[in-house]
């Protein structure tokens, strides 16, 4: 049987081993991570973008990466490529042996967002982001107003009421979603409306009783489409417009193209 005194010199002999593996280990990984070959030597850019160049990449992401090759947090490089103005999504990889590999995705702007002046811009996703309006042709955007936090509600009316409109030929200059929960549309031909509040489907119906009926009834005053100033669709029975040299106009609800119309001349 081994001594107690000649096992516990055998302990401590493979305990000091460890210690030192382990010290030696650590020692040598550092030496790896301050050395220069741990360096990034490069990123490769994937990117369809057309407003993001490398001059605005090197300027706005670069400076923010921190680590090197190995020790680099790829989430925070991600948020870093993130940051820079229309870079909508960035997916970052190693590339081995000491590059990396960027991924990015481009805001494409659909609309305005907010009032005049402001340089938030809504994408096809529905999301608001901010970027240099002065970099789009700002004139072919329609304009969202409303919420933050109902843009992409804003957004998908917008495309489910655009193309009824169209069928009168008219174009949404702007559309807002009110405190109050109404709908509000500006058109690019003058005319203004009052949608009345609503999920799509409701706002949807309205408008389209609105858009099959109003040649009709502005054709028996000898006027057209074109004429209408104001809309107001918040009846349950019809509603109410104002036409260009005649006045006020009540309508009742139809589900023919004709509809019944009393004026009231102003």
């Amino acid at each position: 049987m081994i001594p107690l005194d000649v096992r516990l010199m055998n302990l401590c002999a493979a305990i000091l081993f460890v210690g030192v593996a382990v010290a030696f280990v650590v020692g040598l990984v550092r030496e790896v991570l301050r050395s220069p070959a741990g360096a990034v030597a490069g990123i490769t850019i994937e990117s369809g973008m057309a407003k993001v160049n490398a001059l605005s990449l090197r300027a706005n992401a670069v400076p923010r990466l921190s680590g090197n090759f190995v020790t680099m947090d790829l989430q925070s490089a991600r948020a870093s490529f993130e940051q820079v103005p229309w870079v909508r999504r960035a997916v970052v990889q190693r590339e081995f042996p000491n590059r990396l590999r960027v991924r990015l995705e481009e805001h494409v702007p659909v609309a305005l967002w907010g009032e005049e002046g402001e340089n938030r811009m809504v994408n096809t996703h529905g999301e608001v982001f901010e970027a240099n309006a002065g970099d789009v042709d700002v004139a072919a955007l329609v304009r969202f107003i409303g919420p933050e936090s109902q843009a992409v509600r804003v957004f998908e009316m917008h495309k489910v009421l655009a193309p009824v409109f169209s069928k009168i030929d008219w174009d949404v200059e702007s559309l807002e979603l009110t405190a109050r929960g109404g709908w509000r549309v500006q058109m690019v031909e003058g005319a203004s409306m009052e949608l009345g509040r609503g999920e799509l489907t409701e706002v949807r119906a309205r408008i389209e009783r609105f858009v099959r009926t109003i040649e009709s009834v502005t054709s028996r005053y000898g006027r057209s489409v074109s004429d209408v100033e104001t809309v107001d669709l918040r009846y349950a029975d019809g509603y109410a417009l104002r036409i260009r040299g005649v006045g006020r106009v009540d309508t009742a609800a139809a589900p023919m193209p004709s509809a019944a119309a009393r004026t009231q001349q102003r």
